[in-house]
Order: structure tokens, then sequence, then C-alpha cells
């Protein structure tokens, strides 16, 4: 540590007294995100009604207005017939499918609850709330790195072949949360392609992130192929769900939520969802549909989005390179999109570096939060989500961070736990 820890703690100080009080928990949108939605609430929807048949007012439509189901089969890569639309949370989307498959089981195999126990694959760093879900039902879950590809395909394909007890995997496909990663067209291939014990074996592709983009151009935007196709090419079409909504496109708690899968998945799910609903909210979809139009009015938008946030993504990488470039053993993701930024400081550091940053008044997601059960096994990953704050807000917070980082790694290193 080329530090002195004595200069750490004056700096370190120095925040502790400036009474700050900043909030970098989750990934939120802004509220300036947000106001890019306002028309959207303006807009006469009595004038079009008629336009709706059947009468969007009442009952029924339980897949969707069919506007959206294209929308949204083009964001997903899929047929608009693989779509259904429904509700305002993906969330609630993945925790349902996931609570009928324990309960109801999926094509091609019984209650995931009848077996001895019900396993799941969870790519590492990754999403807490796919984890909770897991964590709430029972299901075990089984850490899987994370390359700058996607999953670590090696150790999936091995797991899958031989334990019929695991019968899924969370991914976040495009952008991940935390790291940013978008799996390559090889990783999409092995996962329509491997081999699995179990015949009832879902990949959950959760897909929050897919128009996400921070820059301008094809050239500097990641590229996803499609799951559907790798699917149905390696003869393995019913093995997929996939999830996306509009939380983080115009309004994080009155937006879209959809999913789409194969004939018989959807199927399925057509018949489990019609028992708890007779339909969605058709209102709020034709509100959506005529605010966006198309799958490339919601591209337009979401450019609009990328110049709001990306200047934050920039502040947090240039404070970050200012304090700890060349110190080794630090680093961090610098993705092209999505919402978050995946931080790894020394092992066993993590969980002092955010207690010091709140103690200063500067919240930062709980360290172990990217890992199954809370538990990161190197005590390393520290989220960081730089959304939601004002970017002097986020300068001020990366230079706490920066000092916090440095200050635990030089307590560290005086004890010898690094």
């Amino acid at each position: 540590m080329n530090t002195e820890l004595s200069d750490l703690q004056k700096e370190y100080q120095e925040y502790q007294n400036a009474g700050l009080q900043l909030d970098m928990t989750r990934g939120k949108p802004s509220a300036a995100q947000l106001d890019l939605s306002n028309a959207m609430l303006d807009r006469p929807l009595s004038a079009s009604l008629s336009r709706y048949t059947p009468d969007i007012r009442n009952y029924g439509g339980l897949e969707g207005l069919p506007g959206l189901r294209e929308l949204f089969a083009q964001m997903m890569q899929v047929d608009p017939d693989d779509v259904l639309v429904g509700g305002n949370s993906s969330l609630s989307l993945m925790h349902d499918t996931i609570l009928r498959a324990l309960l109801l089981g999926v094509p091609g195999g019984g209650p995931w609850s009848q077996n001895a126990r019900t396993r799941f694959l969870c790519p590492s760093p990754g999403y807490d709330r796919h984890f909770a879900i897991c964590e709430t039902f029972g299901i075990e879950m089984l850490p899987i790195a994370m390359t700058p590809t996607g999953p670590d395909m090696d150790a999936v394909e091995s797991m899958v072949a031989t334990d019929e007890s695991i019968k899924g995997i969370w991914i976040v496909p495009k952008y991940s949360n935390p790291g940013g990663i978008t799996c390559s067209a090889e990783t999409v291939d092995r996962l329509g392609r491997m081999q699995t014990k179990a015949a009832d074996f879902r990949i959950f592709w959760d897909n929050a992130y897919g128009e996400h983009h921070l820059f301008a151009g094809v050239e500097n935007q990641d590229q996803l192929t499609s799951l559907k196709d790798a699917c149905q090419k390696h003869k393995h079409p019913d093995r997929y769900y996939i999830f996306a909504s509009t939380s983080k496109v115009s309004f994080a708690g009155a937006g879209i939520a959809a999913m789409a899968s194969s004939p018989a998945n959807v199927a399925a799910l057509k018949k489990m969802i019609g028992i708890q609903t007779i339909g969605p909210d058709k209102i709020n979809q034709a509100r959506h549909l005529e605010f966006f139009g198309d799958y490339s009015g919601l591209q337009e938008h979401m450019s609009k989005h990328a110049a709001l946030i990306r200047p934050k993504f920039e502040m947090v990488d240039r404070v970050l390179g200012q304090r700890l470039q060349d110190v080794a053993g630090v680093r961090w993701s610098k993705p092209r999109g999505g919402y978050f930024i995946s931080l790894d400081v020394w092992p066993n550091t993590a969980r002092r570096v955010v207690e010091l940053c709140q103690a200063c008044g500067v919240k930062m997601t709980a360290a172990g939060a990217t890992w199954p059960y809370g538990k990161d096994p190197q005590d390393s990953n520290i989220r960081i989500a730089p959304t939601l704050p004002a970017i002097e807000d986020i300068q001020m917070a990366m230079q706490v961070l920066a000092c916090s980082i440095l200050m635990a790694g030089a307590q560290a290193d005086q004890t010898g736990t690094v």
C-alpha cells in the first residue's frame, strides 16, 4: 500500500465531517429519466379507444395487446405469438413462474417440489433478487463463475449433464447485473445445445437491459444472439423463459412486463395465468403502445436515457481511475450498457469498505449481495449503482469509496488479513 494510513485517515475524517447523505444502493432511474416519459401521462387515450377490439376497458386479452406483443417480440428475438404481456413487473413474472414450476411443474416434468431437492445454477456476481426468490422457496443455489463471455459454460455443462436436481439457471444475458457482461454467441449456442440430466431444465433469461446501451452506434453496443433460435436449432425448444419490461424505460413502478417462451410453455402458462387473472391492465398497455409507437420508437427513447446516465458512468470511471488505476488488486468493469459497475477490491475487505462508506453517509449495496445467500467467498465484490444520484454526488461518493478502499486495504495489510 503506497498511501500512508495516517493520510487516509485525515482525508476520511473530512468526509465524515461533511454530513453526506448519498444513496447508491439500488439501480433506480433518476427523476430526469422518469421525466422522459411524462408525456405519456398527458396523451388523451379516450379518443383512440375505438381502435382497440375487443374493448380494452373490459375483461379479457390475457396475452396482451397485439401491438405490444410485436414490440416485445423484437426486443426478445422471438415471434409475437410467443409473447405474453402482463402487469408491470418482470420480477413478478419470474417469481410466479418459479412458484408454478414448484407446485405444478413445467412441460416435460412434474412439480419440482416433489423432488428430494431442487437446485439452480446462479452465475455470480449476479442479481440479488433472483437469489432471494430461490432462497424464499428453498431452492438450493450453486454459484457459477462469470467470464467475459457469460457464465462459465464448461462448469455449467458439466453440472447439468450429471445432476437431475438442477432444474434451471438464472442469466441476465445482456449488460449483466452487476458486471455489464453480454453472453457471447458461443455461450448462447452452448446453452441451447448442452445436454441436461433433468428433462424439465429451464433457462430463466432475464433480459432486463436488452435496450439499455450507454453509447450510440451499433459498433459501440453489445449484440446478443437469439436464445430461442439456439434452443430450437439443438432440438430443445422448451428450454427457455425470456423476461423483459419497461421498468427502466418508462416508469419503474408503472411500466409493462412481458415474458416469452415456446408454444408448449406458453400454452401451459396461459392455462395457469387464466386462473390467476381475467386479463392484464390493457389501458396501461395502450398508453405505452401509443407513446412508443413501435420498437424503433422505444429504441429512440432509450437513446435519451443513455444521454442522461452515460456521464454518470464516466464519472465513476474517472474518479476511480484517478485514485486506483495503478493499485494492484483493485479493478472495476467498464460496461457499454446496463445499470451497474462491478468493483472488485482486495479479498476480505469488501464488507469493511462498505462499512467505512456508510460511516461517511454514503450507502452502497451490501457487500455479499451479489452472491447467493449473501456470501461472497472472497469478500471482494461491491456493486456500484450510479443512475439515481446527481453527477456531483457521484463524484463525491466515488472519492469516499476510493478512500475507503485504500483505508480498508491498509488496515488489512497491517493485520495480515489481505
